[in-house]
Order: structure tokens, then C-alpha cells, then sequence
């Protein structure tokens, strides 16, 4: 079965984390997916991860992740030979994507406008910290800062110690996710119009996304969030201490309240109304505190469980991707062997399941400018223009 972006080729001009995770999602959804690197200059998250020497071969686990189901070739576009390749390339493409400075590609004359005339079809998406215009337009910035701007970190925490950053580069994995949904939007918008499209996402809007009903509340009344860390409003709703381990609860509705209690042979600790579950927290929340010490964190999730209350264990990483839940969903893919690299690999895929033609991927992250030579080809370079192109360091 076909999948959704099968036969849409993307122009990925996109370095770190956020832009090429955007065009990744497309690649494991079927689109031919072009990465363009600078020949001198690569995606700086291949430099970056867990693993030293990968890093110093360009093939870092920040660029594995998402690199996958890509093609790699290297442009120079601040080389009129480089641009040339580039716009032939715009030709029969459906999507770029660039995540520069505000106003870069435009100064080298392949900004929307520019590329629009040589392709009208074309979905230009532009990724940045703070977007396109606004006071803010020129600044830079990475996930974290954008968690401070945000107001993210002021939330994030303990009473007593905040603010703090997001263990993960939420934002960043956010900004992809909703660039790949503003991507198949416009391409889905341009099967009806015929016309092309300029995408401008920029990193705050979608860290103030992710607050949405944080956003909500402030509008209304005026109430900043504040960090609670594993205390939540609820007492039924929060982490504590088990025998061994730590337990998040997740009793947060009328009704799991009311099953979390009566689990716990504590029926009289029922509550009608959620007014009433907050100002009786902290005497609920001895009376859990003294209960879930009784039991390890795994004993209580199999037992809240089996009782319809959510809760879980507390996990690491490594705890949670040995979870055997996962042989079923395919969340992430795993490579016996990588060119450029030693040993198996495994990378995120999806966090979703299609009944047929579903997410997939088909070959490993490309070593930089793999495939140089043959993209040149399949746009009708010949083998003296590509020596020539690489002589001058435009490849």
C-alpha cells in the first residue's frame, strides 16, 4: 500500500533538531527526502550525542535520530553554482524546508518570492526561534531558550526549586512534529488550489502551544502556573514514595478519585466535588504517603492497574524502552548495521500506527554528501560538470 507522501519530494535545508525532525516525519510517511549540507559546513547535530567517536565521523546520535529514509548531498549556496543546483532542484520539488536567520535565504535570492517564480507549487517552510516578523524576528535562539522566553521553565520544578528546563528538548521535537502537520496541511491545501504556500513556524508559538490550557487560565484570570513538581493540585493525582521505588498516581477525575480510595479500603476519603479534594489535599496526601509505603512501585501499578486507577512506576530510559509493550507498536526501528557506523543502531519512527500503509523506514541515516552524485546526475549534470562542481568546492 501507498504511502501519504510516496512520489512528494522535500528539499531539506535544515540543521539541529526541530527542522529536520519536521522532514523526517515526512520521510517515514514516503517522501524523498533531499538533506543539503554545506560541504565544509555539515548539520552541527552531527557533531553532537552520546557517543564521542560517532560524532567525530559526523554521525552523531542528535543527527541519527533523525536522519533516516534521507538522501544526503552537499551545496555551497553561497556560491552562484551551488544556487543554480539548488533552484534546478526547486524545479520538481513539492516542499523545502529551511530553518536559517530571518531573511538569510532571501539575501541570497532564494527566498518564498524567488522560488515561488520557479515553481508555483512549491510549499516553502520556514523554521525559526521567533518566526518571520515581530519585534523578536532577529534573535536567535535553541530549545532551552525557548523554554526560558516561554514561561516553561517558571513552571517547571518544586516549590522549592524552579525554574528548571525540561529534562528533553521538547520544544524542539514539538516544532518538528507540528512543521511535518503544517507541511501535509498545505500539501493537502494545494491539491484543492493548485497554488504553493509559505509556512512561517517559529519555536515560541509552539513552546506556547504546549501551555495551551496554562495560556487559557492566565487570559481568564490572571493566574500564572506555578511549578508544582510531583505535588499536583490532587492528592490523588501525584508521586510518592513506595517500598522500593516511586509511584505516580493518576487518579485525577470525580470518579478514578473515587476508585483510588476505595482500592486503598479508605472509602470515607471520598469526595463529591473537586473543591473539596483540594482543600482537603495535604490531609489526603499524608494518609497516601503512609499507604503507598506499604507496597514496591510495581506492586501498586499492577494493582491500581488491574482496578482501573492510572498509575505506573517510575522508569528510566532504559526501563522504559525494555518495556515488552513495545514489540507491538514499533515506535522506534533498529538497524543491524550502518554505513559509517559500528554495531546495531535503533532510532525513534512513530508514535502512531496506520492499519496499511503506515509510517516505515527503508535505509539508515547517510553519511554527509552520499548521495551528491547521484542527485546531480538524476538532474542531468554530466560527469565533468560534477568534477567541476566539486574542484570549486560548490559540492
Amino acid at each position: 500500500m501507498t504511502r501519504p507522501f510516496e512520489g512528494i519530494r522535500i528539499l531539506d535545508i535544515t540543521h539541529v533538531l526541530a527542522g529536520p525532525f519536521a522532514a523526517y516525519q515526512m520521510a517515514v510517511l514516503g517522501a524523498d527526502v533531499i538533506k543539503v549540507e554545506h560541504p565544509d559546513e555539515p548539520d552541527q547535530s552531527r557533531e553532537g550525542g552520546t557517543d564521542r567517536a560517532l560524532n567525530r565521523r559526523n554521525m552523531g546520535t542528535s543527527f541519527l535520530t533523525q536522519g533516516s529514509n534521507k538522501r544526503s548531498i552537499t551545496l555551497d549556496l553561497k556560491q552562484e553554482a551551488g544556487r543554480e543546483i539548488l533552484k534546478r532542484l526547486v524545479k520538481g520539488a513539492d516542499v523545502l524546508v529551511e530553518n536559517y536567520r530571518p531573511g538569510a535565504f532571501a539575501a541570497l535570492g532564494l527566498g518564498y518570492e524567488a522560488l515561488l517564480a520557479i515553481n508555483p507549487r512549491l510549499i516553502y517552510c520556514s523554521i525559526s526561534a521567533f518566526g518571520q516578523d515581530g519585534v523578536r524576528r532577529e534573535q536567535t535562539a535553541y530549545d532551552h531558550v525557548i523554554q526560558a522566553t516561554s514561561g516553561i521553565m517558571a513552571s517547571t520544578g518544586t516549590e522549592e526549586v524552579n525554574p528548571i528546563k525540561i529534562g528533553a528538548p521538547a520544544v524542539d521535537y514539538a516544532t518538528g512534529t507540528m512543521g511535518a502537520f503544517a507541511l501535509a496541511s498545505a500539501l493537502f491545501q494545494r491539491e484543492r488550489t493548485g497554488k504553493g504556500q509559505h509556512i512561517d513556524l517559529a519555536m515560541l508559538g509552539v513552546a506556547m502551544m504546549l501551555q495551551a490550557s496554562l495560556m487559557t487560565g492566565y487570559f481568564r484570570n490572571a493566574t500564572e502556573p506555578k511549578p508544582h513538581g510531583n505535588k499536583q493540585p490532587f492528592a490523588t493525582n501525584s508521586a510518592y514514595e513506595a517500598k522500593e521505588g516511586m509511584v505516580m498516581i493518576g487518579a485525577s477525575n470525580i470518579r478514578q478519585q473515587a476508585r483510588f480510595w476505595r482500592a486503598v479500603e479508605r472509602a470515607d476519603m471520598i469526595k463529591t466535588d473537586n473543591e473539596a479534594r483540594i482543600e482537603d489535599r495535604e490531609r489526603e496526601a499524608t494518609i497516601i504517603a503512609d499507604i503507598i509505603k506499604t507496597k514496591t512501585a510495581d506492586e501498586w501499578e499492577a494493582y491500581f492497574q488491574a482496578r482501573h486507577v492510572p498509575a505506573a512506576r517510575v522508569r528510566t530510559m532504559a526501563e522504559a524502552l525494555a518495556d515488552p509493550h513495545f514489540a507491538a507498536r514499533r515506535v522506534f526501528h533498529k538497524f543491524d548495521s550502518t554505513p559509517g557506523i559500528d554495531g546495531p543502531l535503533g532510532v525513534p519512527l512513530a508514535a502512531f500506527k496506520f492499519a496499511h500503509g503506515g509510517p516505515s523506514i527503508e535505509h539508515p541515516p547517510r553519511e554527509m554528501g552520499a548521495d551528491t552524485e547521484a542527485v546531480l546526475r538524476e538532474l542531468g549534470y554530466s560527469s565533468d560538470q560534477i568534477a567541476g562542481f566539486r574542484a570549486a568546492r560548490a559540492i
